[in-house]
């Protein structure tokens, strides 16, 4: 009952700040967004929690669009805190263009030259290496050239979270590659943030919107909004919410099955899996065991 009052208004502001002065845990960070970049922390958060629920120990999450840095660096602060409370390992990449700032793209009304202009965003490499933890990689060039080498010669564990803020319909449109790549190494569902789709200037002929409409007609990768991330948070109002997405890998999806010899499923919860304990049965006959968790929001 506390808890449900808490949340309302206008005792939600009153506990957000005495939550801000506590020791609280990782899941209370992010469900009262108590961290800089609230939608890394629930996205990370997120997707650790998918990991875990098919029995997989590391993840990798990444942020496409550095410029100053800002961004990684709340992402890279996310993963440390959600790695040290889910038991999840937590790779973090920022893919950017570097000092050369925004490409070129298409020149024409896709890419906003309403909004942006080529070199826009510029990196000073040197100054945010000093500023990285050995967690994170910086991932510099176009990515139209870097996302298919990443893919191929570099990650070595499934994406859990990325944030998308390009900018440009064609630099996100080469980004989404790493979600529908033959060789994607990807969770079956992935939370993203997509940073541009929110403005006046906004629409789905063109930029990220654009991007993610032309990637769902090809392939079994399928990007949609959060449905019912707003649930049972104190603050449902957030814009950030409304640019939250998942990509779901169909086809992972399909080969699946899922035994619940043992499953108690708690149905007024808003937890998506309570006390879960099947095994995950792929329909070649191969399988692998999940751990029993009480997963919460």
């Amino acid at each position: 009952m506390l808890g449900r009052l808490a949340k309302e208004p206008p005792f939600r502001i009153l506990a957000r700040a005495i939550l801000k002065r506590v020791p609280v845990s990782v899941e209370t960070r992010a469900l009262w967004e108590l961290s800089e970049r609230p939608q890394y922390l629930v996205g990370v958060l997120a997707g650790a929690r998918e990991a875990r629920r098919h029995g997989i120990d590391e993840i990798c999450v990444a942020e496409f669009g550095v410029a100053g840095g800002t961004g990684l660096l709340a992402l890279e602060e996310a993963a440390a805190a959600v790695e040290r409370e889910a038991g999840v390992r937590i790779k973090v990449y920022g893919f950017d263009n570097g000092p050369s700032g925004l490409p070129p793209g298409t020149g024409d009304y896709r890419d906003h030259p309403d909004w942006w202009k080529p070199g826009d965003f510029p990196m000073d490499v040197e100054k945010l290496k000093r500023r990285l933890t050995p967690r994170t990689q910086l991932i510099l060039g176009d990515v139209a050239e870097t996302v298919d080498r990443f893919v191929e010669e570099v990650q070595d564990a499934p994406l859990g979270f990325a944030s998308f803020d390009l900018d440009l319909y064609s630099s996100t449109r080469a980004a989404l590659r790493i979600l529908s790549h033959e060789k994607r190494r990807i969770l079956m569902n992935v939370p993203l943030y997509f940073d541009d789709i929110a403005f006046l200037v906004n629409h789905r002929f063109a930029g990220e919107l654009l991007a993610i409409e032309e990637f769902n007609e090809e392939g079994n990768v399928k990007i949609d909004r959060w449905y019912g991330i707003r649930n049972n948070r104190p603050f449902p109002e957030r814009p950030f919410l409304e640019r939250m997405y998942v990509a779901h890998d169909l086809d992972a999806i399909t080969r699946c099955s899922l035994s619940r010899a043992n499953v108690r499923l708690d149905l007024k919860s808003s937890s998506p899996l309570i006390e879960l304990e099947p095994r995950l049965r792929k329909r070649d006959g191969r399988a692998r065991g999940i751990q029993t968790s009480r997963l919460r929001k």
